[in-house]
C-alpha cells in the first residue's frame, strides 16, 4: 500500500471502549435525590450496554433498514403489516426488558417513574426512534385507568416486561405494545376538528370509520384514538387483533417518509368500521386522553435532554482525540469555549427534565403542589428543552469538521432526530400557549412553579434578577400571547437555572447563570464570558 494512505490523527471508535454511559453525575444525583438510587445497578448495567458496539450497530441497522409496509399477501389477502429489521427488535427488547415501556405502574418502589426516566433517557442515546412506541405505551396506561374495566384488561400485558412481537390477540400474548392515534389532515393539532366517527353497537363497542394522518408505531397491538361519538369527541380504544382472533379494521395506507426518525413506522391509518371500545365518557375525549400527551410530553424533553447527552459526549470524544494545529482540539481555548457551552446546556436539560419526572412521582402519589409544578413545568420544560435540541446537535456534529457530516459517523442522524420532539405532542407554539393555557385555567400553577424557582432565592444575583423579570412579564398581559415564546422561555431559564444552582455543579451553574440569564452570552454556542473554568465542566462529559 502506497504511505499515502497511512491513517493518521483519526479518532478511536467510542462505543466499544467499555464506557459506562450512565456515568452521568446529573443524571445520578436526580435520581438520589428522588431516593431511586436503587435502581442504579441495573442503570449501570443498562449503560455498558449502551456503550456497547453492538448496541451501536443495532441503532445503525435499524435506521439504515427501515421499515417495510406489506399490505397485502401473496395472494391478495390484506395482511396490513410492518416488517423491521432483527435490529429494530433488539432495541425493543432491551427497553421493554428493563421496564422502559410501563413498569412503573406495577412497581410500588420510591421513585418508580424517576427511575424509568433515567433509564429510558440512557437507553436513548442508542437509537431515539424506538423510544416512540415505548413512550406511547408508558402513556397510555393512566388514560385506560379512565375506565377500570379496559384497565383490568390491558394493564398488566402493557407493564409486562417481555417483549412479544406479532400479530395475535391481545389476551394470548406475553406482553403488549400501545400506539396513538389522534390527528387528521385537516386539523393537525386541533383535535377537535376530527371528522373519524365512531357509532355504538348493541353490545357496547363502536364501530369507527376515518383517515388518521399520523399514527406512529402502526404494528402496536391497540391505540388510543380520537373520534367523534353522538355525545361529542371522544376517546376509544381499539386492538388491530380481535377477541374472535379476526383483524380489526385498520388499514395501514402508507407509511410515511421522514426526515429522521427513520427506525420508526409512522403512517397513515384507515378505520373502515373498526372495533373500539370507549375510554372515559362520551364527549369527554381531549380530558381523557390529556394524561397521556403530559407523559409522551415528559418522554419528548427526556429524549432532548438524551440527544444533547449524546451530542455533547460525542464531541468532547472527537476533540480529546483529534488534533490540529498542533494540539488537541479540546485543547483549543476557542473549542473549549464551544464544548463547555454544549455540557452546559445539556446538563441543564437533563436537570429539568429528571426534575419532572420526580414531579410525576410525586403527582401519582397524590401531591397536589407537585401536580401543579408538574402541569405548568411540563409545558415550559417542553417547549425550550426540544427547542433548543436542534441548534445544540447541530453545533455538536460542527465539532467534528466534515467527519461529522459524513453519515458514518452517526452524527446526521443525531442531527435529523433533533427537531422531531419539539414537533410531537404539539410543536413550539402549541407548547407555549398551552402553557398560558396553564397559567390561565389553574393560575395557582404559576406560583406552584416560581416557588419552586424561588428556593433558590438569593443563591445567584443574576437568577434573582430573571426570575423578578419573570414575574413582570407574567403581570403585564398585553399581548400576552404575542409575546407567549419569549415568556415561557424566560420562565424555562429560570427553572433551569434554580435546579443548577441548587442542585448542580457550581461551575456549570456559574455558566449557565452568567450566560443564560445574566446576558453574557452572543447568539451561537461557544460564546460563554472569559474568566470561567470550564475544565471541571468538559470533565462531567468525558470519559476516560
Amino acid at each position: 500500500m502506497p504511505p499515502t494512505h497511512e491513517v493518521t490523527n483519526q479518532v478511536p471508535e467510542f462505543h466499544g471502549q467499555g464506557h459506562d454511559l450512565a456515568e452521568d453525575p446529573t443524571l445520578l444525583a436526580a435520581l438520589r435525590r428522588a431516593g431511586a438510587e436503587w435502581v442504579e445497578p441495573e442503570l449501570h448495567e443498562l449503560g455498558r450496554r449502551a456503550g456497547t458496539a453492538e448496541a451501536a450497530d443495532w441503532g445503525r441497522l435499524a435506521n439504515e433498514y427501515p421499515p417495510v409496509l406489506r399490505t397485502h399477501d401473496r395472494y391478495g389477502h390484506r395482511i396490513d403489516e410492518v416488517e423491521f429489521h432483527p435490529a429494530w427488535h433488539e432495541l425493543m427488547r432491551t427497553a421493554v426488558s428493563h421496564g422502559l415501556h410501563a413498569a412503573p405502574w406495577r412497581d410500588a418502589r420510591p421513585g418508580a417513574h424517576t427511575a424509568r426516566a433515567a433509564k429510558f433517557y440512557l437507553w436513548g442515546q442508542v437509537e431515539a426512534g424506538h423510544s416512540c412506541p415505548i413512550s406511547m405505551t408508558y402513556a397510555a396506561v393512566p388514560a385506560l385507568r379512565a375506565t377500570p374495566e379496559l384497565a383490568e384488561r390491558f394493564e398488566p400485558l402493557l407493564a409486562s416486561t417481555e417483549y412479544d412481537f406479532g400479530l395475535r390477540e391481545p389476551s394470548g400474548k406475553r406482553g403488549l405494545i400501545a400506539g396513538m392515534s389522534m390527528t387528521e389532515k385537516q386539523g393537525g393539532s386541533d383535535v377537535r376538528t376530527n371528522t373519524t366517527t365512531a357509532t355504538p353497537q348493541p353490545d357496547g363497542t363502536y364501530r369507527l370509520v376515518g383517515h388518521k394522518w399520523f399514527t406512529s408505531a402502526p404494528m402496536s397491538d391497540l391505540f388510543l384514538t380520537l373520534a367523534q361519538a353522538p355525545g361529542g369527541l371522544s376517546c376509544f380504544v381499539l386492538p388491530r387483533v380481535l377477541p374472535d382472533g379476526g383483524r380489526n379494521r385498520l388499514h395501514i395506507q402508507r407509511l410515511k417518509e421522514k426526515l429522521g426518525n427513520r427506525s420508526n413506522a409512522s403512517s397513515e391509518l384507515e378505520y373502515d368500521g373498526a372495533v373500539g371500545w370507549l375510554v372515559g365518557e362520551e364527549g369527554r375525549g381531549v380530558p381523557t386522553i390529556i394524561e397521556m400527551v403530559n407523559m409522551t410530553r415528559l418522554d419528548c424533553t427526556l429524549g432532548a435532554a438524551s440527544g444533547m447527552r449524546t451530542g455533547a459526549v460525542l464531541a468532547l470524544h472527537h476533540t480529546t482525540h483529534r488534533r490540529a494545529f498542533g494540539k488537541a482540539l479540546v485543547d483549543q481555548p476557542l473549542m473549549r469555549n464551544v464544548l463547555a457551552d454544549l455540557v452546559v446546556e445539556s446538563e441543564a436539560a437533563t436537570a429539568v427534565a429528571m426534575r419532572l419526572a420526580v414531579a410525576t412521582d410525586l403527582s401519582q402519589a397524590g401531591d397536589e403542589q407537585e401536580t401543579l409544578v408538574r402541569r405548568l413545568g411540563l409545558a415550559v420544560a417542553k417547549y425550550w428543552v426540544c427547542k433548543r435540541g436542534p441548534a445544540h446537535a447541530a453545533e455538536a456534529l460542527e465539532c467534528f469538521g466534515g467527519n461529522g457530516y459524513a453519515e458514518e459517523s452517526g452524527m446526521p442522524r443525531l442531527y435529523r432526530e433533533a427537531p422531531l420532539v419539539s414537533i410531537w405532542e404539539g410543536s413550539g407554539n402549541v407548547a407555549a400557549l398551552d402553557a398560558l393555557r396553564a397559567m390561565a385555567k389553574q393560575p395557582a400553577t404559576v406560583e406552584a412553579l416560581l416557588g419552586e424557582i424561588e428556593t433558590a432565592a438569593g443563591a445567584d444575583r443574576r437568577l434573582d434578577a430573571a426570575v423578578a423579570e419573570v414575574r413582570k412579564q407574567l403581570g403585564d398581559l398585553t399581548e400576552l400571547e404575542y409575546r407567549a415564546r419569549r415568556v415561557v422561555e424566560q420562565l424555562a431559564l429560570c427553572f433551569q437555572g434554580s435546579l443548577l444552582v441548587r442542585h448542580g455543579d457550581q461551575a456549570v451553574a456559574d455558566a449557565f447563570c452568567a450566560s443564560r440569564l445574566g446576558g453574557d452570552h452572543g447568539g451561537a454556542f461557544g460564546t460563554l464570558p472569559a474568566g470561567l473554568d470550564v475544565e471541571p465542566i468538559l470533565a462531567r462529559a468525558r470519559h476516560a
